[in-house]
């Protein structure tokens, strides 16, 4: 056994013992941090000082390898608040399952759209803890961000800080900071001194941001301390277990909405009462929803069966070989992306890479550093590493060698030499996506009318009709022969010709455009708007009407891929800047952000 090994194993049986000891149970608040990588003192960042989150791993214990199950706040959120893969929920693409403000859907849906499971909080609530969410932590916070991609029940929450319970009863806390949002802070981090990654460009809008971005974090360590010192003053310090974390990697170009490790890998602390097992360090590679699962067993809750996450201090713990982290559509923007870590490499697979890493999206455009990426890029000032992220196509698969290369600059997928582990990963995550029924390969238009048939997102890949779904999309991306697509389009599965379809158009194979032809009035509206975009891309112009057309599908997902698709089309979509127009009014937001960018497009 070597000294490490050894070292985490004496760590684990006494958080073990500990853990399992017969003792009062404790309370359990969670500080969840937005937009941070870990970049703090105890994680080895040496631009700013952070003694309260540095105290923190001190008296607690630290995991050096943590990550997030998705690099977007919604989908993060929902598993967090569940303990389960948000692909599995069903809530996987960003903020697309509301019934009021952004991303709110068609009424009909609604009620596809409600929490299938108990949340966490709901748990503890059973099992008689006083639950709250605060903003602050401050005794007289508001409520705080949830940010939940589902419709769930606010009775989950008794209030918004625990100050409110009855006497002697335990509480279950989140306390949700700003972090890496709250970038107007001004604790005089000099953008000279920053050092930027590799994979950006040394320019001063870049470095100011980035001292921006570290001023969030010496603004998140005060208000974690006054948070700590709350628990200290009322007698609470030593009956509550802490956790804290991230929602996930920084706001930047390759981190937050991206599987590199600037977007999955986060923070994580945990201070055990009496600070027992103070400074302890663990390697394993562990995941946000095992805080879920960890919490519930802390707290002597029994774990659900659809907790996805682990109890890390579980006395036939096992640590993983690998984790799974998911990016899927982030606002207007249509993704698909997969990977798989182990402790040395990442495999990364992207189910689109017949476009850029970064496509336009609002949220992203608006921000100074992505406008000077895209400025630099267009004047040809960035090397190749750095217009990377601008650069179509993209490899469908990529695999790093963290160990050698931990800013994941070279791309070993085409390296004959690593083929074999390229192989193995590959099929680790196809299984993982199966085994844990992954619906984001499922088209959003088609999964929308899936989740409403079968009550919930969450119940569709459950049904005995669809158990071999996901494998046959697989199978049909991973075609290399056109014949094998064409006999797709022929599949009693509306997600099968929907990527048939659009495959066959992304290769450009015009042998098989009579076969296209015969989808375009296909039952299924999300087959249709993929068959049009598909045979525009083969030369025919026509089709580009049957996109306009279903911009007013009823089905509104289907109205945001159709006027995405005619956006892709290019000067195809000029002669429908009337429809177009008109769908700035459309009541799907998503749909609106395409007309008006596109509107722009076509007036330059």
């Amino acid at each position: 056994m070597t000294p490490m090994k050894a070292m985490f194993t004496a760590t684990l049986f006494a958080l073990v013992t500990m853990a399992g000891a017969d003792e009062a149970r404790p309370n359990i608040l969670w500080i969840v941090v937005e937009d941070a990588s870990p970049h703090i003192g105890c994680y080895g960042e040496k631009t700013i000082r952070t003694p309260n989150l540095d105290r923190l791993a001190r008296e607690g214990l630290r995991f050096e390898k943590a990550f997030v199950t998705c690099p977007v706040c919604s989908p993060s959120r929902s598993a967090m608040v569940t303990g389960m893969y948000q692909t599995t929920l069903g809530a996987h693409n960003h903020r697309s399952q509301a019934d009021t403000g952004k991303g709110k859907g068609t009424a009909a849906f609604f009620d596809s759209y409600k929490l299938p499971v108990k949340s966490i909080p709901r748990l503890f609530k059973d099992a008689g803890y006083w639950t709250c969410n605060s903003a602050t932590g401050r005794a007289n916070s508001k409520f705080g961000k949830t940010d939940y991609n589902f419709i769930w029940n606010r009775a989950d929450y008794d209030d918004a800080d625990w100050k409110g319970r009855a006497k002697s009863q335990l509480f279950f806390a989140q306390v949700q900071l700003r972090g890496g949002k709250n970038r107007m802070t001004k604790h005089g981090t000099d953008p000279a001194k920053v050092t930027l990654p590799p994979y950006y460009p040394d320019h001063p809008v870049l470095r100011k941001d980035w001292a921006a971005y570290l001023n969030s974090w010496v603004q998140t360590d005060l208000e974690v301390d006054a948070i700590l010192k709350r628990l200290e003053a009322v007698g609470l310090a030593d009956s509550t277990v802490v956790f804290f974390w991230t929602d996930h990697g920084v706001s930047h170009a390759r981190g937050k909405q991206f599987l590199y490790e600037e977007g999955i890998r986060v923070p994580l602390i945990v201070r055990f009462p009496k600070k027992k097992n103070a400074g302890a360090v663990r390697g394993d590679l562990v995941t946000h929803i095992d805080v879920a699962a960890s919490s519930l067993a802390l707290a002597g809750i029994d774990i659900p069966k659809h907790v996805q996450g682990v109890d890390l201090f579980a006395k036939d713990y096992k640590p993983r070989d690998m984790i799974f982290s998911a990016r899927d559509r982030c606002d207007e923007t249509v993704e698909i992306q997969r990977c798989v870590r182990t402790k040395r490499f990442k495999y990364i697979r992207n189910f689109l890479p017949h476009l850029p890493h970064l496509q336009h999206n609002r949220y992203k455009d608006s921000k100074a550093i992505v406008q000077t990426l895209r400025e630099l890029h267009a004047d040809g000032k960035l090397n190749k590493l750095q217009s990377r992220i601008l650069t179509t196509p993209r490899p469908a698969e990529e695999l790093y060698d963290l160990k050698i290369d931990p800013h994941e600059t070279r791309n070993l997928a085409a390296d004959p030499v690593h083929a074999a582990k390229l192989r193995k990963l590959r099929g680790a995550l196809y299984e993982w996506m199966v085994s844990s029924r992954d619906l984001g390969l499922i088209p959003e238009p088609i999964l929308e009318e899936m989740g409403h048939r079968h009550g919930n997102k969450f119940h569709v890949l459950q049904h005995q009709d669809n158990q071999m779904l996901l494998r046959d999309i697989l199978s049909v991306i991973d075609a290399t022969e056109p014949d094998t697509l064409a006999k797709a389009l022929k599949s009693n599965s509306p997600a099968v010709r929907y990527w048939a379809a659009a495959l066959l158009g992304v290769r450009g194979d015009k042998a098989h455009t009579k076969a296209l032809a015969c989808l375009t009035k296909d039952a299924s509206s999300g087959v249709r708007v993929a068959d049009a975009l598909a045979l525009c891309r083969l030369g025919d112009a026509s089709q580009a009407k049957l996109l306009a057309d279903e911009i007013t599908n009823e089905n509104l997902l289907t109205g945001m891929y159709a006027i995405r698709a005619l956006e892709l089309t290019g000067r195809l979509a000029k002669p429908h800047a009337e429809a177009i127009h008109t769908a700035r009014q459309r009541p799907y937001e998503f749909t609106r952000r395409i007309a008006t960018r596109l509107t722009g497009t076509l007036s330059d």
